[in-house]
């Protein structure tokens, strides 16, 4: 079966919603919508105008300023990590994305993965949490064979906070392993060197198989002044580690150049070098058409409050190459939605939780919540995780669930191990897997649908994601447990007691409704980054294309030899 049986999906929102409910679920999103842009634009002003005048009275760029002259002018930038330390302070200082830029940039129609020091955040300095940023992006460039940029502009460890950054695994020496890693497996570094790199800063360019410096810049093991103090010689930094020693004594770099405009010029051209992308010959003839209805309806389909249903079949509508998809095993598994979209031409995996209310297979007089995760259902998206990683499809995995099913026919039926089967299949799976958490990602629901722990390549949130092991009134129930009766009423009487009861209640679920925030996991690093609703499809478009774009890593097949097809005909009993 060559042909890939996608079929018309969705339906106008004059169907799904009445005007006044869509308008008020749309102003909701609106005001989350609206704090992500303003914190969006206090990350990307780092820490202000005085500090971008300082940069740009050197005749240097700031780290903005240069991935925008380095990217292609039609292609917008994907940054991931905007919102590490975000709100944490360190003394009286801040350090916005952690002091470093990290994003997906497409250069001559090919996407890189771009890190840039911030100079105008402490002169481009290490942090906590900065170490841990870089070497996640470059453990997205590594499993996507992406070529890797690093403009280089790092004045070395922010040292009051050392050791929050210089020691253990993911300590800032990872980085150079990491350096050493993607050379390993072939996958191109360049590097250009702006400004100060100094220590750590100086080790990161020098596996690159490509190093620029500009005249302002030096690469040094100890700048001139800790030199001053240690040996009580007057020297400046460019004097032990410019581009005259680099490039002409040591061999540490390859090529000088006047400016940053110059070196940015050069990074291009480096790229334009390698081997162009394979999206088009995976593409063929498909082009990349927008959904029949559009993405900006989302915010006005999907309520901001997790504990009200939509239909998930209108969100991909909405996602998905001209509302196209091929859904695979339809008639088991209720709660589930899995099947085979195009997007931006290229087919991928896609994993959705229906909500509302489904079938019972087990009862079939009941139906039970959806957004949960039960045998058939489990089952069904572990074989259709293993087929796509057996046809080399990424695998997209939309997360609005609550856990798996509890009670004692569930452990009857035996769905810890259905689980574990479910958990060993994406731990093993070598096909690029990106996660969004939609909204409600809880308890081992959020595990087992490759969320972090379980290493997608990419995992965002949205402005309404709640991550969480349980809601927090849930957990205030278990917390107070021995103090409610069956139905959860406060059994004392007392009216002190009660009060005092009622409070801690209302603490515990407030600070777990805190700790849900999804500023809160981005600041940790426990997501990659926070993007609008109808911010989605084009983060999924770019990130499928990333996973076509390199050649000979893995095995894509063609759709004629496709497991899918196998699956679907079994399923189905044969009849197609």
């Amino acid at each position: 079966m060559a042909r890939v049986p996608l079929t018309p999906i969705g339906d106008p929102k004059e169907r799904l919603v009445d005007d006044r409910t869509f308008r008020e679920q749309r102003q909701e999103h609106a005001a989350l919508e609206h704090q992500l842009s303003a914190r969006r634009a206090e990350v990307h002003d780092g820490w202000g105008e005085t500090y971008r005048e300082r940069v740009h009275a050197k005749g240097k760029l700031t780290a903005r300023e240069r991935i925008d002259r380095l990217k292609d002018d039609d292609s917008p930038v994907h940054e991931v990590g905007t919102f590490a330390n975000y709100g944490e302070a360190f003394g009286k200082l801040t350090s916005p994305a952690a002091g470093v830029v990290t994003a997906f940039v497409r250069i001559h129609g090919r996407w890189c993965m771009v890190i840039a020091n911030d100079n105008t955040v402490a002169s481009g300095a290490w942090w906590p949490r900065t170490p841990e940023k870089i070497e996640r992006a470059q453990t997205m460039a590594l499993r996507l064979r992406l070529p890797t940029l690093y403009l280089v502009d790092c004045s070395g460890l922010f040292l009051p906070e050392q050791s929050r950054s210089f020691s253990g695994p993911t300590g800032a020496g990872h980085i150079f392993k990491m350096n050493s890693l993607l050379s390993a497996e072939g996958v191109p570094q360049i590097a250009g060197v702006f400004g100060d790199c100094i220590a750590g800063g100086g080790y990161m360019p020098i596996i690159s198989d490509r190093v620029y410096m500009t005249e302002q810049a030096y690469m040094v093991i100890a700048g001139a002044a800790l030199i001053k103090g240690a040996k009580s010689q007057k020297i400046t930094s460019l004097d032990i580690g410019g581009p005259e020693v680099h490039v002409h004594h040591s061999g540490c770099a390859d090529v000088r150049v006047p400016d940053d405009d110059t070196l940015l010029f050069a990074l291009r051209r480096e790229v334009r070098r390698l081997p162009s992308s394979a999206v088009e010959f995976y593409r063929g003839e498909r082009g990349a058409i927008e959904p029949r209805f559009p993405t900006v309806e989302l915010t006005g389909i999907v309520p901001r409050d997790h504990r009200q249903a939509y239909p998930a079949e209108q969100v991909l509508a909405r996602l998905t190459d001209q509302s196209l998809f091929w859904e695979v095993m339809p008639d088991v598994g209720e709660e589930m939605i899995c099947g085979v979209a195009p997007f931006a031409g290229l087919y991928a995996g896609v994993i959705i939780n229906r909500q509302g209310l489904v079938g019972d297979p087990e009862h079939r007089e009941r139906q039970r919540p959806g957004g949960i995760l039960y045998r058939a259902g489990i089952a069904k998206i572990s074989a259709f995780s293993r087929a796509c990683n057996d046809d080399g499809l990424p695998l997209i995995w939309l997360q609005d669930i609550s856990g798996f099913d509890i009670g004692q026919e569930a452990e009857a039926q035996g769905l810890l191990a259905y689980g574990s089967s479910l958990i060993y299949t994406n731990s093993t799976n070598a096909c690029p897997m990106f996660t969004v958490l939609l909204r409600k990602a809880s308890g081992a629901g959020y595990y087992a649908m490759a969320g972090m722990p379980y290493d997608p390549i990419v995992q965002l949130s949205t402005p309404i994601s709640r991550l969480s092991v349980m809601e927090g009134r849930t957990l205030a129930i278990a917390t107070y447990n021995t103090k409610l009766d069956d139905d959860f009423q406060i059994l004392t009487t007392d009216p002190d007691e009660r009060a005092k009861i009622e409070a801690g209640m209302a603490g515990v679920e407030a600070r777990i409704e805190e700790d849900m925030d999804p500023f809160v996991a981005a600041r940790q690093l426990d997501t990659d980054e926070i993007v609008r609703l109808d911010e989605l499809r084009a983060r999924l478009c770019a990130l499928v294309e990333m996973s076509y774009q390199a050649t000979g890593h893995r095995r894509i097949k063609n759709p004629r030899i496709w497991s899918l097809h196998d699956l679907s005909v079994l399923t189905q009993g044969g009849r197609r």
